[in-house]
């Protein structure tokens, strides 16, 4: 365990171009403030432009000068998550970093995405998955390339329910949470 870990210990990130999900808060701030601030040029990824503005508020005063910018992305919509990875294709940028951090956790009742999937499962798991195959010519253009999927604890007592994958028949928050955790901790390249 690194008990005196700071964002100082991040090695220099100039020239590295980064997107994160769910950068608007949480986890998902934190990551692209100490990216940012390492020198990366950082996409933070979100639903909520009003959120989105505030955080690049937030990191212009922590770091003055990082290259930070809001991306509009709707991860319970895969309209969005196209139009999200389409800007980023028309940039061709080699996208060197892809942290998908965004999640929904424990919704007390099912919900359905825009495209009609289990809320949490469509949110935290095919929704990244989408960007991540959407990006990947990018992804792979850059030199050392990762991706970061961002799951939890949770996980481990997750298990797929193949014969009710979107939660029909019975829903549970927590299990559908833990489903899409297991999901998401899956490695995608």
């Amino acid at each position: 365990m690194l008990n005196n870990w700071s964002v100082k210990d991040i090695p220099s990130q100039k020239g590295k171009f980064v997107v994160v999900t769910g950068a608007t808060g949480g986890l998902g701030f934190e990551t692209a403030l100490g990216l940012s601030s390492a020198g990366a040029e950082v996409i933070l990824a979100g639903r909520d432009g009003r959120k989105g503005k505030l955080a690049l508020e937030r990191i212009a005063r922590a770091a003055p000068g990082a290259n930070v910018r809001f991306g509009a992305l709707d991860l319970a919509s895969l309209q969005s998550v196209r139009a999200f990875a389409g800007t980023l294709m028309v940039e061709n940028k080699p996208l060197d970093i892809l942290i998908n951090n965004a999640g929904v956790m424990d919704l007390p009742s099912r919900v359905l995405t825009a495209d009609g999937f289990e809320m949490q499962f469509g949110t935290n798991h095919l929704g990244h998955f989408a960007l991540t195959g959407l990006v990947l010519p990018l992804l792979r253009r850059a030199r050392s390339s990762r991706v970061v999927n961002v799951s939890s604890m949770a996980h481990r007592g997750g298990k797929i329910e193949f014969d009710n994958l979107q939660a029909e028949r019975r829903y549970r928050g927590w299990n559908a949470y833990q489903q899409s955790k297991l999901a998401k901790s899956i490695v995608y390249l």
